[in-house]
């Protein structure tokens, strides 16, 4: 008997096609219309129609789903081809969207307010403000989020070569810093990550001290990175036409299309003077076809691209791999015209799509500062990262040198924070890692962990005035503070803490590894060109020296630092 009920219900198989019908409501018996439905078994994401209703084709007599809305609590339940399906969502508060994104956090300190002395070193001018000096007795721990930002390099090189002053605004110290991925060393092979900190003199203020904290992450095999699918969408307006925008970004994604493997897809939709799906998902493996389709992008147009990214996150829905990177990639010159939806909504639905393991990337081509407020939103709304690219070295990079960190992380949610000893310090200041004034401002704000890219290193520095040596006395061999670094690891999404204790002896200058010399030679032409008030006393000659001194000549990133640093010497003077 069981034999025979099973070849029956495996000829049906085969020969009857099975459908999932339903509709949708909330408790009040409102249709939900805006819901997702995942079937579990082909892991394809579906729509109900306007009033809620669905019907899917299964392979079987059953399937098991999980089905969501913006502002209801998911609900994962088993579902039978031929009974129509009544399914209730508990509604959940009206979602918000979430405060001011902070960068750093003094821990119990109370808002900063615009009117206090030195709040926001120049606030008039600019929106940044610059991390003060804070008394360890009464607020002894900071948090910094993970940065894996490398924009302000490019356009600290942009300006300089345009012969002009780096605007304040468009230039993040940290982020210069990171670029090099200084003294990046493999953690040993049962750790994700390894850490160090030296603690030495600090170049521009020799009566204080700098801390130099670093981090690196672990290395991982290109062909055990899980499988992408990426979707372009592609911003072809008439603006787009100049060399360093659209024909740039065609360039660039050669090199993208060169390393794609077999198990990665790739699409694109293009919005200018109409929305196009260039390429349905492809194959990696189908060079010819995607490089055809590129070649076809030609700019002309200027329709709004509200449609395009709804098909964006449409194809990236039906391509969806639980187990791979699924990525949405938004290049555009500027602002991204979102037609007759709200910059909220907007939002919303990045948010909602995030949730759901569908990140967005934003590239900026062409484009100044002005217009990077809109696109650094919608890239932390979507987990992913802003990179501009203007010119042929920068496009490189950004495919075949930053994409890969961007998008395959070991952690996200990553942060640091520092518990300082106020036995040992007095008074302590993040270098970087600032926030802008309206953030500040808003007590909602809260620290925005960010990704830890494999093979990436990240540095943190520190400028401290000590305790008086009497005090420092009593309390020999004591830790000058400890780090604690949180993130979720991304292969299990566990939460991992670790803890490290900073060194309390101060080794002299010209005694640091290269690397970390460099470092505070980045930091130290960071501060001039920003105009810090606390490098003012100091001389562009010296922080010249400093870097023509400590930086790799045969590292052709750091020498192009050196080149530009010596041009902007010129510039600012």
């Amino acid at each position: 008997m069981h034999i025979t009920f099973f070849c029956v219900v495996f000829s049906n198989a085969y020969s009857q096609q099975y459908y999932l019908r339903g509709e949708i409501k909330d408790e009040n018996n409102n249709s939900i219309g805006n819901a997702k439905i995942l079937s579990h078994s082909t892991h394809y994401i579906y729509t109900p129609d306007t009033s809620g209703v669905f019907e899917i084709l299964i392979n079987g007599t059953a399937d098991s789903v999980t089905i969501s809305a913006d502002g209801y609590k998911p609900l994962s339940t088993g579902l039978e081809a031929g009974q129509y399906q009544y399914i209730i969502l508990d509604q959940v508060y009206n979602p918000k969207l979430p405060g001011k994104q902070l960068i750093s956090l003094v821990k119990h300190r109370p808002p900063l307010l615009s009117e206090e002395p030195g709040a926001a070193t120049g606030s008039s001018d600019h929106s940044l403000v610059e991390n003060l000096f804070v008394e360890a007795n009464k607020f002894p721990e900071t948090e910094f989020a993970a940065n894996s930002d490398k924009v302000s390099y490019d356009n600290f090189r942009r300006y300089i070569h345009l012969n002009s002053i780096v605007p304040a605004d468009a230039l993040r110290i940290e982020e210069l810093l990171n670029y090099f991925n200084l003294d990046y060393h493999e953690p040993a092979a049962d750790s994700s990550f390894s850490f160090s900190s030296y603690l030495s003199q600090c170049p521009w203020n020799p009566k204080n001290q700098l801390l130099l904290c670093h981090m690196n992450a672990k290395k991982i095999d290109l062909d055990k990175i899980p499988s992408a699918s990426l979707v372009f969408l592609i911003d072809a307006s008439g603006s787009m036409s100049i060399p360093n925008r659209l024909p740039l970004l065609k360039s660039a994604l050669h090199f993208l299309v060169n390393n794609l493997r077999e198990k990665d897809t790739i699409s694109m939709i293009a919005y200018g003077a109409a929305t196009t799906v260039l390429l349905p998902p492809t194959p990696g493996s189908h060079k010819k076809e995607i490089l055809a389709a590129v070649e076809r992008l030609q700019a002309g147009g200027s329709i709004p691209g509200d449609i395009a990214i709804k098909n964006a996150y449409t194809i990236a829905e039906n391509q969806f791999n639980p187990d791979g990177n699924n990525r949405i990639i938004l290049a555009t010159d500027g602002d991204f015209n979102i037609g007759e939806i709200t910059q909220e909504e907007l939002e919303k639905m990045i948010m909602m799509h995030k949730r759901w393991g569908i990140y967005l990337s934003c590239f900026g081509l062409g484009m100044g500062n002005k217009r990077a407020d809109k696109l650094q939103v919608l890239a932390e709304r979507g987990g992913g990262a802003i990179t501009y690219v203007n010119d042929q070295k920068s496009a490189e990079q950004a495919l075949m040198r930053e994409f890969a960190q961007i998008d395959y992380s070991v952690a996200d949610s990553a942060y640091f924070s520092i518990q300082f000893d106020s036995n040992l310090v007095q008074h302590y200041r993040l270098i970087g890692y600032e926030n802008k004034m309206d953030a500040l401002k808003d007590t909602a704000s809260q620290i925005a962990g960010g990704p830890v890219s494999y093979g990436s290193s990240t540095m943190a520095l520190f400028e401290i005035t000590p305790t008086p040596d009497s005090v420092r006395k009593m309390f020999p061999g004591q830790s000058i503070g400890e780090l604690r670094f949180s993130c979720r690891l991304a292969d299990n999404k566990s939460k991992k803490v670790i803890l490290n204790n900073l060194p309390s002896r101060e080794i002299l200058f010209p005694a640091l590894p290269p690397a970390y010399r460099f470092a505070s030679a980045v930091a130290w032409c960071g501060l001039l060109m920003k105009k810090s008030p606390y490098a003012s006393h100091s001389k562009w000659r010296d922080a010249v020296y400093l870097l023509n001194r400590s930086y790799d000549k045969n590292d052709i990133f750091q020498k192009e630092f050196n080149d530009l640093i010596g041009q902007a010497k010129k510039i600012y003077r």
